[in-house]
């Protein structure tokens, strides 16, 4: 098998655990099966911040075991496209914080190829420091005349260790909680949840991962969220549209779960209890009942998924060998304290919001041919959708307005900032999603032909939590937040 087949496969294992832990599925029946889950030791976790948050460290293993050492079957190999090598690497990296508060909860996926400093090894691939850390570990006890298999163990602590310690420091975040899921899970869970609503905004075929969908809404099975999730190539912009890929399966599995949908039938919930006992590994000295007590506070499905902030996707290791994914540790801590704050006071829809889920109609109330026009592009460019565009035929206005069903409406707010700061006025007639730009002769904006750039200022200057705060300006666009709190997936690459 390919080697990036194998590390774009391990994308798909954490989905699960992460709905698992998210959303506090089935954990209503705990008592009847926390018994068969698989617990590990890991000294460095935290014991939560005085603010009664935990935040917790889901990984997936590119394992052909299940979580108690048992090897997977051939026929289970074979529906997972998956080869018999043995293999250490955490290709997927998320951390999850549950505030106390139960305004809502927020998942931050680390790419693979994060370039980092990790404790013993230097600047290295994050997704490398489990496996580089277990085998240095795990060599040199045998050599020192360790037995093989307690060798192994403690290898493997190690490297729990040594990743949990990486991404605290570069999140800044203290990991309280620790959890493992591996390669048949992710399809384990889908499945036992009755597959998976995603939509594409184009069709794909890339036989490598066995990707091959239509364009639009779809319900994939287990095996098929499989190669959704671990499709590489032809890919926009690479492992971050995988990664986004991932987020977009774990935050339909979450609102399935969330929206009460998936788990009335008993059936389902013996299949979810199966999944999760043989897929997943917790850390010991996890009160699960208190964090389901957390859980059950979550407010209207408020779970966002988000990734940190990027400056170089196809960058370079310092020594010219491997291409890494470059991050500035100081801009991460900033955006991720900021984002968790902003979470914590309940902002998932201002987080979320993205200009395409508004529509923009541009009417024109002054004599100036073709400024509705002008303007309408403006908004297009920024990614808004375009409505109506021409003359207005209602009621005159005395100055330029954005008109929307709510004066707090997200959309027609940023369509007003872009604008250079227009106000908006509630109108009931327009419909929600869509918002209605009156454009007066006191109109001096992007798109009125006069060259003022304090509206262009206004708008670069927009930025916060979603906009990932970069000052490169050769970084990536940021990754959209995703929220569970759609019964529509959103559309991705």
């Amino acid at each position: 098998m390919m080697p990036e087949q194998r590390v774009a496969r391990v994308i798909a294992t954490v989905a699960a655990a992460a709905v698992v832990l998210v959303t506090g599925v089935a954990w209503s029946k705990v008592r009847s099966f926390e018994d068969g889950i698989y617990h590990v030791f890991a000294p460095s976790l935290g014991h939560g911040g005085d603010d009664g948050a935990i935040d917790i460290l889901l990984v997936g293993m590119d394992s052909r075991t299940d979580a108690h050492g048992n090897p997977l079957s051939q026929e289970e190999l074979a529906s997972l496209r998956a080869g018999d090598e043995v293999a250490s690497n955490t290709d997927t990296i998320i951390l999850v914080r549950i505030p106390d508060n139960g305004k809502s909860a927020t998942a931050i996926s680390i790419p693979r190829d994060t370039y980092v400093t990790a404790p013993g090894l230097g600047k290295t691939k994050i997704n490398g420091v489990y496996g580089q850390t277990k085998e240095e570990k795990r060599v040199s006890l045998v050599e020192s005349g360790v037995a093989a298999a307690e060798a192994e163990t403690q290898g493997t602590e190690a490297g729990r260790e040594a990743l949990i310690k990486t991404v605290a420091d570069l999140t800044g975040v203290t990991v309280d909680h620790y959890a493992e899921i591996g390669l048949l899970g992710f399809s384990l869970i889908t499945d036992a949840l009755g597959g998976v609503n995603v939509c594409l905004k184009e069709p794909v075929f890339e036989p490598m991962s066995g990707a091959d969908f239509p364009a639009g809404p779809q319900k994939l099975n287990g095996p098929q969220a499989l190669s959704f999730v671990r499709q590489r190539h032809e890919l926009p912009r690479g492992d971050l549209d995988r990664v986004v890929r991932q987020q977009v399966v774990m935050s339909s599995l979450a609102h399935q779960v969330i929206s009460g949908k998936t788990l009335s039938s008993p059936k389902t919930m013996n299949r979810l209890q199966q999944a999760i006992q043989r897929s997943v590994v917790l850390s010991s000295g996890w009160d699960i009942m208190d964090f389901v007590n957390q859980l059950q506070k979550l407010a209207g499905g408020r779970v966002a998924f988000a990734t940190i902030p990027v400056l170089d996707e196809s960058g370079w290791s310092d020594d010219g060998m491997h291409s890494v994914v470059r991050v500035d540790p100081h801009q991460v801590q900033d955006w991720v304290s900021g984002l968790l704050q902003d979470q914590a006071k309940g902002k998932t829809d201002e987080l979320t919001y993205s200009p395409e889920k508004t529509s923009a109609s541009v009417v024109n109330d002054t004599d100036i041919n073709g400024l509705a026009a002008s303007v309408s592009q403006v908004l297009s460019s920024k990614g808004f959708g375009t409505g109506a565009v021409g003359n207005n035929d209602a009621a005159h206005v005395t100055s330029s307005q954005v008109q929307a069903a709510k004066a707090d409406d997200l959309g027609a707010q940023a369509v007003a900032k872009e604008l250079g700061g227009l106000p908006v006025v509630a109108n009931k007639s327009i419909p929600p999603g869509s918002v209605r730009v009156v454009l007066s002769n006191d109109y001096t904006g992007p798109g009125a032909g006069l060259g003022d750039g304090r509206a262009t200022m206004a708008a670069a200057a927009s930025g916060g939590s979603n906009s990932g705060g970069s000052a490169h300006s050769d970084a990536p666009p940021p990754s959209p937040i995703l929220t569970a709190g759609s019964d529509h997936p959103e559309c991705v690459n």
